[in-house]
């Protein structure tokens, strides 16, 4: 878990920067605007996944299914379970610590 100077813990964002490195908050405010930008991109992120996952399974039972439109589905829900993946990390990481 990366923390600020004071100790405090980061908040992993569902965003990246520009040249792909991740981005973090810190968690000192979790209501504050930048938290709940993020609790709003991570839900349209969920949402958008299970749209590709319920578009992509008859798609995977069509015998007939060509190659451009499986690999296709094949990079949406690689993206999909790459933000879901990010937005467990993140939250996981925000579980109180037994």
């Amino acid at each position: 878990m990366m923390r600020d100077g004071t100790g405090t813990p980061l908040r992993l964002l569902p965003w990246t920067t520009a040249d792909g490195r991740p981005c973090y908050l810190s968690a000192e405010e979790p209501g504050g605007r930048l938290s709940r930008m993020a609790d709003e991109l991570e839900a349209e992120l969920l949402g958008s996944a299970t749209y590709v996952l319920d578009a992509a399974r008859p798609l995977l039972d069509e015998p007939g299914a060509g190659k451009r439109e499986l690999r296709f589905a094949g990079v949406r829900l690689a993206e999909a379970l790459g933000d879901a993946l990010r937005i467990a990390e993140s939250r996981g990481a925000r579980l109180p610590e037994q």
